[in-house]
């Protein structure tokens, strides 16, 4: 039966065996008096005992039991390491700067820093964390508050979660120091010595106002925190209440897109999306790089949030690790995507065609849009053409933009001027973008457009139509129309969304023809007028509209 003693290390009671009281008493006596001799002895060594304390505390809750024996003294000397051997290393080092190098370090613990802080010391702790420059991590911060302000709440809630370093023995665990006697010495020297430097700047500046606002602000958001871990705990968890369904509803959203996206290929709410163009650089990447990087940080926020105020478990370091890698691959695979997608649009080129029109008796042509439904050789045995009936037309609608697939090729633009010649003609000028010029004009000659004359009919259509199975590329056409001096032009109001210098509505107002489908234009020596019957000139000149009565044109 042994002999058990109470002993009070640091204000911690402990019951230990009275062996295992002497090894520890002797091996306190040998480290006072190697200390004896420092700046601060009682400091350096109080913090010595603390850590010996909080080793205590682990092992009786490790191994469930109430008294320390000798076993566990000799194992808490072991990592703290014998005065002797701290002796011997000392002189090691001070022999010889070539001999074996002292490992110092150990795996780092997350700390706020109290000592290099702006407000709560959180990117200082996760600067020393992870052995960077706090001014990035800070830097970070700051921009990801152009993000709807996540980062500040973001700050907040690590600035919760996250424990202060109090002792010396949490900012060497912060820094990665060993927690042994070489590593307590030399935190206090570089401590004091850190305190000689800012004693020595402060004989020769004031103290900068910046420093005193950061004072303030740290104040504040301590009596804050007090506040928030009293009273205002209720509140806290209501904003994280709040924070949880923000981000369960976006975290919902998301996996619905992602679901759309893949399974269905669009998604009504991202309808602006080329999707054709996603289609043709592997698509399911891009969805799954996008979905991965919006996912991992809502996840990552919902976790920390219900470790902060429901205090539940926490993810270990090597899982965040694969995560963070996880989420740093998607975001490089987006990136990559969607630059090889621009990439594509860099050039600019285009070319032209001239199409001589075959004059008419009389001078007169009626410009209409081209309805008809074109049909490659495989949608034609696929839908069964050939099967219809004669005198059967396939017609699509102009107007229906509901088909993006349809809506990029309907850059088409018409203009109206006077020919310098009797002639008439067109002239279409095919313009698009790629990679590089060569790239562009293949673009730009792999469209083709469809222009038919019929006797005095012209025909445009709505639509450029690809050779192959391109991708769009910002195909634009445009048509130029010259025709000759007092040429007669009957335009078609389906037209109107086409032309560029014919206001149909407004010479169909002028006729007072609110109701008809189409409206006359003349080829003047000023360009393309609207021709204006004579009784309703004469109305308008004599009710004093405003209007210019040298540009109409009486029949």
């Amino acid at each position: 039966m042994n002999k058990t003693i109470i002993i009070n290390i640091n204000g911690i009671v402990f019951h230990i065996e009275e062996d295992a009281y002497e090894v520890l008493k002797s091996y306190m006596t040998d480290v006072k008096r190697h200390f004896m001799n420092s700046d601060d002895s009682l400091e350096i060594t109080t913090d010595i005992e603390n850590r010996i304390a909080e080793m205590f505390n682990e092992l009786l809750a490790k191994e469930n039991k109430q008294v320390i024996v000798e076993q566990d003294v000799k194992a808490v000397i072991e990592q703290m390491g014998t005065v002797e051997d701290f002796e011997h290393a000392e002189e090691d080092t001070k022999a010889s700067f070539s001999g074996t190098y002292y490992n110092n370090t150990e795996s780092r613990r997350l700390f706020r820093d109290p000592d290099d802080h702006l407000i709560g010391g959180v990117c200082a702790g996760i600067a020393n964390y992870f052995d960077i420059d706090a001014v990035w991590v800070r830097l970070a911060f700051a921009l990801s508050l152009i993000f709807a302000g996540s980062g500040l709440i973001l700050y907040i809630i690590l600035w919760i979660v996250i424990p202060k370093a109090v002792t010396r023995a949490d900012r060497m665990a912060m820094k990665g120091q060993k927690l042994n006697l070489q590593g307590f010495k030399k935190n206090f020297e570089e401590e004091l010595g850190s305190m000689r430097d800012n004693l020595h700047d402060f004989r020769h500046q004031a103290r900068p106002f910046a420093y005193k606002a950061r004072d303030f602000v740290g104040d504040f958001f301590h009596h804050l925190g007090v506040f928030f871990n009293g009273a205002g705990m209720i509140l806290l968890k209501l904003i994280g209440i709040f924070i949880l369904l923000c981000c369960f509803g976006l975290t919902v959203f998301i996996i619905v897109a992602f679901v759309a996206l893949l399974g269905f290929g669009s998604f009504a709410p991202f309808h602006d999306l080329p999707y054709s163009l996603l289609r043709h650089h592997h698509a399911e990447y891009i969805y799954t790089s996008a979905f991965l990087v919006a996912f991992i940080p809502l996840l990552a926020i919902i976790l920390i949030t219900l470790k902060g105020i429901f205090n539940t478990g926490s993810i270990n370091r090597s899982t965040g690790t694969t995560v963070l890698v996880l989420w740093l691959f998607a975001l490089g695979v987006l990136v990559y995507n969607i630059t090889k997608i621009a990439s594509d649009f860099r050039s600019s080129a285009s070319f032209s065609e001239t199409i001589n029109i075959a004059p008419v008796k009389g001078n007169t042509y009626y410009l209409k849009l081209n309805d008809l439904k074109y049909f490659t050789a495989e949608d034609s045995a696929r839908l069964g053409i050939k099967n219809l009936q004669p005198n059967i037309k396939v017609t699509e609608d102009p107007y229906e933009y509901n088909d993006f697939e349809h809506f990029q090729f309907r850059n088409v633009h018409i203009s109206i001027e006077k020919s310098d010649v009797n002639q008439p003609v067109i002239v279409e000028s095919y313009r698009a973008r790629g990679n590089g010029y060569e790239d562009a004009l293949l673009n730009a000659r792999n469209t083709k457009y469809i222009f038919s004359q019929q006797d005095t009919v012209l025909k445009f259509d709505y639509r450029l139509y690809a050779l192959k199975d391109d991708l769009w590329h910002d195909e634009e056409l445009y048509i130029t129309l010259k025709m000759p001096l007092n040429a007669k032009l009957v335009i078609d109001e389906n037209m109107s969304n086409m032309l560029q210098n014919a206001d149909i509505n407004n010479c169909k107002v002028t006729n007072k023809q609110d109701k008809a489908r189409s409206a006359t234009f003349i080829m003047t020596g000023n360009g393309l007028q609207c021709k204006v019957d004579t009784l309703v000139a004469d109305t308008i000149i004599n009710k004093h509209l405003p209007i210019d009565s040298s540009k109409i044109l009486k029949k």
